[in-house]
């Protein structure tokens, strides 16, 4: 059983994420925004985070950042579905630029879950 942090400011996004990981047997803890993800992350040390790049504050790819400096070996992955102005494929590029390990494009199913937290963790 892994120790997992999913960040996004969609709730219902979130409680879906923890739904799959919890049926396959992971902890989950849920941060709305960057802020409340890197105070868990300081004070849990989570074996893998999951993180969308589009956030309002502190967005994903700052996000990566931060927890890099804290721990270059955590392994990220980070999600989008993208927006009007920005692709999802161009902010899950500078989301590996910046340290994420695998890269979830929104919407995604269960399955594409299972094998990206497994080759997260791998």
């Amino acid at each position: 059983m892994s120790k997992i942090l999913i960040i996004d400011d969609d709730p219902q996004v979130c409680e879906l994420i923890s739904v799959m990981l919890n049926f396959e047997k992971h902890a989950v803890e849920i941060a709305y925004n960057a802020a409340d993800a890197l105070k868990l992350y300081k004070s849990h040390h989570h074996d893998l985070i999951i993180t969308d790049i589009l956030m309002p504050g502190k967005d994903g790819i700052d996000t990566i950042c931060e927890l890099m400096e804290l721990n270059r070996d955590v392994p990220i992955i980070a999600m989008s579905g993208g927006r009007r102005a920005l692709s999802s494929d161009f902010n899950l590029n500078s989301a590996k630029l910046v340290g994420a390990k695998v890269m979830l494009k929104k919407p995604f199913t269960d399955i594409q879950l299972r094998q990206a937290v497994k080759q997260a963790m791998a």
